[in-house]
C-alpha cells in the first residue's frame, strides 16, 4: 500500500500480485471469460475500495463511466503530452499564433524552445527541432517539415500566419463553382481522364465538391480549416482546465458541507468537552478548516450551493461535448482538403514537367526540320 500526498487530494494506491501464487491463475481469469470487459472481480475491488474511501472521508469518484474511453480531441491531447513529434507539432502552432510573418516566426521559434533551420535554396527547406529534445541528446537530428505534415511545410505555414493575421478565416472572395469529374468541358478534367493519376486526381476533386470549393480554392481552404481547429482546441483546453477546477470546487464545497456540522458542534461545546470532542474529530475538523480556507479564496463574496456548482460543471461538459463534435468535423476537413491540395499540386507538377517536355520535344522537332530544309536546299 502507498499512500501519496503529492496531489491536491491524499490518495491510497494497492498493489498486488497479479498471478495466484496457489494455482497460478490471473487476477482477471478467475471469473467467467465472457463477462465484459470491466471484470466482475476488479468491479467488486473497486467497490471495496469506494466503501473504505467513504469510511475515512477520502475522495471516491461518484460517476466513473464518464472517464471510460477518450474523444479524438482528448486522445489527441494525450498524445501529444507523450510524443514528441507532436509536441514539436503543437509548438508550431503556438509559435504560428503568435508571428506577424514568416520572418517573425522564424525569431520567434527559439523563445517557445523550437530550434529551426530555413535555408530557401535547399529543396527541403526548413527543419525543426525541439530545444528540450537537443539537450537529451546532442546527436538528435532535425524533423524536416515535410514529416510532420502538410499544414508545416513553408508555404503553408505563411498561409497560416496570413490568415491568422487577416481574422483566422477564410472567405472566398469569388463565387464557388462546384467541379466533378462529369464537367467534360472543363480541361482539368479532360487532360486528367488520360493519366495515370486520375483515380487519385477524381477523388481529389470530388473532396473540393463535396465543400463547394473550386481547384484555385483547395488550398487556402484547407489552411483555414487546420486554423479553425486550432481555434476550437484552445477552447477545448479552457474548457477542460475549467471543468478539473469548478469538479475540485465541488468537492472542496460537498467535505465542507459534511464536516460542517461536526465544527459546529465542536464550537458549541467548551472546555473538557470541547477539547474530548477535538481529539475524537481532529482530521474531520482540520480537514473542514482546509476545505473552508479554499472556498474563501475561490469565493470570497458568497460560496456557492452545491446544485449551483453541478448546473455550471454540466453546461461546460455540454459545451465539451458540442466543441469537440466541431473539432472532429474540422480535423476531418482539413485532412480531406490537405490531401485533394497535395493531390492537385502533384498533378500540375506533372502536367507542368510534361508540358515543358513536349516544349523540348517540339523544339527539337522544328530544328531538325530547319536542318533538313537547309540541307535540300544545299543540295
Amino acid at each position: 500500500m502507498a499512500c501519496h500526498i503529492d496531489k491536491e487530494h491524499t490518495h491510497l494506491h494497492c498493489v498486488f500480485n497479479n498471478t495466484n501464487c496457489i494455482d497460478g491463475r490471473t487476477f482477471e481469469t478467475h471469473e467467467n471469460r465472457r463477462t465484459t470487459k470491466q471484470d466482475r472481480s476488479f468491479q467488486k475491488l473497486m467497490n471495496i475500495t469506494d466503501e473504505v474511501c467513504k469510511r475515512h472521508h477520502l475522495y471516491v469518484i461518484e460517476r466513473p463511466e464518464m472517464g471510460k474511453g477518450k474523444s479524438h480531441w482528448e486522445w489527441d491531447m494525450t498524445r501529444q503530452g507523450l510524443s514528441w513529434k507532436a509536441k514539436l507539432k503543437f509548438t508550431i502552432d503556438q509559435v504560428i499564433k503568435e508571428s506577424e510573418d514568416f520572418d517573425d516566426f522564424l525569431r520567434k521559434c527559439a523563445d517557445f524552445g523550437v530550434l529551426v533551420e530555413y535555408n530557401p535554396d535547399h529543396k527541403i527547406d526548413l527543419k525543426f527541432m525541439l530545444a528540450e529534445q537537443k539537450e537529451r541528446n546532442p546527436r538528435a537530428k532535425f524533423t524536416r517539415s515535410r514529416t510532420l505534415g502538410w499544414f508545416y511545410e513553408t508555404e503553408q505555414i505563411k498561409k497560416r500566419i496570413a490568415q491568422y493575421i487577416g481574422g483566422m478565416m477564410y472567405v472566398p472572395r469569388i463565387k464557388v463553382k462546384v467541379i466533378t469529374p462529369k464537367a467534360e468541358e472543363n480541361k482539368f478534367i479532360r487532360d486528367a481522364i488520360d493519366r495515370e493519376n486520375m483515380k487519385l486526381t477524381s477523388i481529389a476533386i470530388n473532396t473540393l465538391a463535396k465543400y463547394g470549393l473550386t481547384v484555385d480554392q483547395a488550398n487556402d481552404a484547407a489552411v483555414a480549416a487546420f486554423n479553425e481547429r486550432m481555434n476550437v482546441v484552445s477552447r477545448l483546453n479552457k474548457l477542460n482546465s475549467e471543468i478539473e477546477k469548478r469538479e475540485e470546487q465541488l468537492y472542496w464545497l460537498t467535505h465542507y458541507l459534511d464536516t460542517k456540522p461536526m465544527h459546529e458542534k465542536y464550537m458549541s461545546l467548551k472546555g473538557k468537552k470541547q477539547k474530548k470532542y477535538g481529539d475524537q474529530f481532529d482530521a474531520d475538523l482540520y480537514r473542514y478548516s482546509v476545505w473552508e480556507q479554499r472556498l474563501k479564496e475561490a469565493f470570497p463574496k458568497k460560496f456557492p450551493t452545491v446544485e449551483q456548482l453541478e448546473k455550471h460543471i454540466q453546461k461546460l461538459r455540454t459545451e465539451m461535448i458540442e466543441k469537440n463534435a466541431e473539432y472532429t468535423a474540422l480535423d476531418k476537413k482539413a485532412r480531406e482538403l490537405s490531401q485533394a491540395a497535395k493531390e492537385i499540386e502533384t498533378y500540375l507538377a506533372q502536367e507542368q514537367s510534361r508540358g515543358q517536355v513536349q516544349s523540348r520535344e517540339q523544339e527539337q522537332h522544328n530544328t531538325q526540320q530547319k536542318k533538313r530544309k537547309r540541307n535540300d536546299i544545299a543540295l
